[in-house]
């Protein structure tokens, strides 16, 4: 009986000490890595039209908070698809088809808008924006008038003729956009008034600059990125790209719509 209890004891002690193997085991094991966001693969694929540099520093923000990009692109998309689209990719490679009109073109002047000429349109969420913005100004004493709106692919080619034919070809070029590539076109970019450098040191200019994102409106064309936008600096010219948009412009892209919208469109065709 004492020798059947004895490797009884003997069989509970190693079954303990397996037991407490086991254990250590187990919470020495590392934990299993979280599975990848098979959306990783798209945002590092659409990264690559960015320069190196911004990619580099878009990446390292994306890996900081990939959740918040997710996020944002999620809300820019809805945003999107809900205003009939308002983050095509405009500019001198990437040109809109001449028979590129919006159908909802709506009068600023008819809505309000102070215009320095009668006539303007935009399309209607641009609009919307814009009047709570003129509106907003206003409360502050500050008047914001619209010198230009949506321009038609006839328009702009008659434009770029004039500017060619006053500057030459090559200097209308920095500043005037050849028909189909300008983001007038589109309906939804604004040039306040007045129209020349000058605009940056008014009250309107530095209201716009410091609270246009507010209404999803960012500046198209900032100073000193000639080479990145193809236009010299425009402090008037802006355009809606949504309240997201603008949020994903000043997280992920140092504030610079060219970089954004070029993202985005290579995001959109990685689908």
């Amino acid at each position: 009986m004492s020798e059947r209890n004895g490797l009884l004891a003997s069989i509970i002690l190693l079954c303990g000490l397996l037991l407490s193997c086991a254990r250590r085991a187990e919470a020495q094991a590392p934990a299993p890595a979280a599975p990848v966001d098979p959306r990783a693969a798209r945002v590092e694929s659409a990264a690559e039209v960015l320069p190196p540099d911004v990619r580099s520093a878009f990446l390292a923000a994306f890996r900081a908070s990939p959740g918040r990009l997710y996020s944002l692109l999620e809300q820019a998309e809805a945003e999107s698809a809900a205003a009939g689209g308002l983050l095509i990719l405009v500019d001198k490679a990437h040109p809109l088809p001449e028979s590129h009109a919006p159908a909802d073109l709506s009068d600023l002047d008819l809505a309000g808008i102070p215009v320095t000429k009668p006539g303007m349109r935009l399309r209607r969420p641009a609009l919307d924006a814009l009047a709570r913005m003129v509106a907003a100004a206003g409360t502050e004493g500050v008047g914001l008038v619209i010198g230009s709106a949506y321009r038609s692919y006839a328009y702009q080619l008659d434009l770029f003729a004039r500017n060619v034919a006053a500057y030459g070809e090559a200097e209308a070029s920095r500043f005037s956009a050849r028909a189909g590539r300008s983001q007038h076109q589109l309906g939804t970019a604004v040039d306040f008034s007045p129209i020349d450098d000058g605009f940056a040191d008014t009250a309107a200019g530095r209201w716009v600059a410091a609270n246009a994102s507010r209404f999803g409106f960012s500046l198209s064309f900032p100073e000193g990125m000639e080479a990145v936008t193809g236009y010299v600096w425009e402090s008037w010219h802006w355009r809606f790209v949504g309240m997201a948009g603008v949020a994903l412009q000043d997280g992920f892209f140092g504030g610079v719509q060219q970089f954004f919208l070029e993202f985005y469109a290579a995001w959109e065709a990685a689908r």
